[in-house]
């Protein structure tokens, strides 16, 4: 059995692992979110900001400098989250060798004490005198069985210090690292707040240039978002045709609002189900520009408009891929626009907007991460975007719950 003093010991010393454990959990979690920030915006500097040559429009210049300025602010807000944790772990670091220092100092006076009583005692005769002075065989078997716990409690005492004393190495050596890992956050977040400044006076200068000439710009966005909308219509439209044409083929109601499907149509809508949140990116490199849903204009943010999908900002020349197998159920040429690919899996589609090259024909059957196509590039601004959306029947999805970490 171990004395009471040990066991207070030995459930502060389990308590302070457990806790250590659970602030590095935490910190490992803060530490993959700021590394995300980071690779963001690398790629956002490779994809959009690298070719100073373009001369983009201020429109997608604002875009651009609204994207970086976001990612930058979060990039601040994790990696000061990460320096305040680091602040409490070393608090509680410091409490803990303090807590210990004084176990260790009481442990050592109990064992001192005890060395010195063990050695007024170490005479083999006296201990042997020890058992025979006992009145009956009973009290001698007590006797013996004590001093068999005394020199029990004599190790576990040494073992004891030997622990505690390990446990303050290494405690000591997790500050140091600590504060060297915090003085590094500080300085990397000094150096984001300085260009996360140079970014926001850039985009105050643009949005003032925008500002002198408002209703041309509103005109210009005007017009770019009537074109994207024409497209998403005609895509709406020809969902809704095949959605009919497969009840009218299964016998049931056209007015139907979702896919009747054959048990090869239902298997394949279930296996793309069950791939939600995991499917790989439509292109290998790229960042999500453009947001599903209502989105605020980059020039007058009380100002809305509705995204059906994703715009993915990309390298030129990028190959498009399917994100699943599934059938081409259309490819969708519009004047005066960019093809547009639909694949169908079951009940659901994913539609690709925006491509300069076709590799693929209607009723190919398609691979998952099979090249179907190119992004086109403005060969203007030097803009490689590609537009991304999800359907299920009619109805539109979140590209970003569907996608791995979109």
């Amino acid at each position: 059995m171990y004395s009471k003093p040990t066991l207070i010991v030995m459930i502060c010393f389990f308590m302070n692992i457990g806790f250590g454990f659970a602030q590095s959990d935490k910190q490992k979690e803060l530490e993959a979110q700021r590394k995300k920030y980071q690779n963001e915006l690398k790629q956002l500097n490779a994809l959009l900001f690298s070719d100073k040559k373009k001369e983009k429009s201020v429109i997608s210049l604002v875009e651009d400098l609204n994207y970086k300025v976001n990612v930058r602010k979060n990039l601040i807000k994790i990696t000061n989250d990460q320096a305040n944790l680091l602040t409490r772990e070393i608090n509680d670091n410091q409490n803990e060798i303090s807590s210990l220092r004084e176990q260790l100092k009481q442990l050592k006076a109990d064992y001192a004490a005890m060395i010195v009583k063990s050695y007024k005692s170490k005479s083999e005769q006296s201990k042997i005198m020890f058992l025979l002075s006992a009145d009956n065989f009973q009290q001698a078997y007590k006797r013996l069985q004590y001093l068999k716990q005394y020199r029990n409690y004599q190790e576990e005492q040494g073992e004891a210090i030997k622990s505690k004393t390990a446990r303050l190495q290494e405690l000591n050596t997790s500050l140091i690292q600590q504060r060297e890992d915090k003085q590094k956050l500080i300085e990397e977040n000094r150096i984001a707040k300085k260009q996360l400044e140079g970014e926001l006076k850039e985009h105050e200068t643009l949005m003032a240039s925008i500002r002198q000439n408002m209703s041309k710009y509103a005109s210009q966005i005007k017009v770019k978002q009537q074109e994207i909308d024409k497209i998403d219509k005609e895509i709406d439209r020809l969902i809704k045709e095949a959605i009919a044409a497969s009840n009218k083929k299964a016998g049931k109601s056209t007015t139907s609002k979702g896919f009747a499907l054959t048990a090869e149509a239902k298997q394949l809508a279930a296996n793309f189900q069950s791939n939600k949140g995991q499917l790989p990116w439509p292109v290998e490199k790229g960042v999500v520009k453009v947001r599903y849903g209502n989105q605020p204009s980059p020039i007058d943010r009380t100002v809305t408009f509705n995204s059906p999908g994703v715009r993915i900002a990309t390298e030129q020349g990028a190959k498009v891929r399917a994100v699943f197998d599934g059938e081409v159920s259309e490819i969708l040429v519009i004047p005066n626009a960019n093809p547009v690919i639909m694949i169908r899996h079951g009940n659901y589609i994913t539609v690709y907007k925006n491509l300069s090259k076709i590799y693929v024909k209607k009723g190919d059957k398609i691979t998952t991460k099979q090249e179907i196509g190119e992004v086109f590039t403005n060969k203007n601004t030097g803009e490689t975007m590609l537009g991304f959306g999800v359907y299920k029947d009619s109805q539109t999805q979140n590209p970003a719950s569907w996608i791995y970490k979109m």
